[in-house]
């Protein structure tokens, strides 16, 4: 089965990849009759890190009243490479964190608006498992911010795993946004 874990900088991505390493990834089990144990192997699932990008929209600036100019290319491309760099250091570090846990893991940045990016790229790589992290808004705030794992919970080809905040940890926008609820 492959497993494609959402990840961010958010505390919500960390907290999905955490779960997936604890529960999904383990050593071979220990059996046997008595006093002697035996390892068997487990086939552990494919872990695929996956990390949206949002898409850049042509940025405008007042220049007087009435009047604008669109940012010039070149800061477009310079926007572009930084978000490419930042999201390249975020999987390497979310990479770095599987392999000190002994599990081997491929990374993958997408393009779009999250929700439908991870959707998307859970479709395209034929994902058995889309797991996403929440910060656990409710109702009222999900309404206007709108809630990445519910979208993908309704619209994804492929079950899909929220792994939610623990309960004493409230609301804790940190900016994330590829795993935000």
């Amino acid at each position: 089965m492959k497993v494609l874990v959402a990840v961010d900088d958010s505390r919500g991505s960390h907290r999905a990849l955490s779960w997936v390493l604890d529960h999904l990834f383990f050593p071979a089990a220990a059996t046997g009759d008595g006093g002697e144990e035996e390892q068997v192997p487990r086939p552990a699932p494919e872990l695929v890190l996956v990390h949206a990008i949002e898409p850049l929209h042509h940025v405008m600036f007042p220049v007087g009243p009435g009047s604008a100019v669109y940012g010039a290319a070149s800061m477009m491309e310079a926007v572009r490479a930084a978000q490419a760099e930042n999201a390249l250091n975020l999987l390497v570090r979310a990479r770095l964190i599987c392999e000190r846990r002994g599990v081997a893991a491929a990374t993958v940045a997408v393009e779009g608006e999250p929700r439908e990016a991870l959707c998307r790229a859970a479709e395209d790589a034929g994902a058995g498992l889309l797991v996403v992290g929440s910060r656990g808004l409710g109702a009222l705030k999900r309404a206007f911010l709108g809630s990445v794992s519910d979208y993908c919970a309704h619209r994804a080809s492929c079950p899909i795993m929220v792994v939610k905040p623990p309960p004493d940890a409230g609301d804790e926008d940190d900016g994330g946004h590829c795993t935000s609820n």
